[in-house]
């Protein structure tokens, strides 16, 4: 059985359809940054165990960025699906 995810601007669509960008919690350093925080902001990550914000693009339909709330790596359960716009606007409050 396929995975399925559940586009908020396509419907249920096959998890093919989307490529996954990554964890969504990073916040990108201001411009006038040091290096440290954009080191830390590239290249090191986070891997937790249990649920997860991640980025993925949907990228064989409506080519909008989407948050996916996932379950671990075994089950890939995904919780709920926003898109990323929203979530921005939310994690800035």
């Amino acid at each position: 059985m396929a995975s399925l995810i559940t586009c908020p601007h396509c419907g249920v669509r096959p998890k093919e359809e989307f490529s996954i960008r990554g964890d969504a919690s990073p916040v990108r350093p201001a411009p006038g940054a040091p290096d440290n925080a954009w080191n830390a902001y590239v290249f090191l990550r986070d891997n937790p165990k249990g649920r997860i914000m991640e980025h993925w693009h949907h990228s064989a339909g409506c080519r909008r960025w989407l948050v996916v709330e996932r379950g671990n790596a075994a089950s890939h359960e995904v919780y709920s699906v926003t898109d990323a716009s929203g979530y921005a606007r939310e994690a800035a409050r």
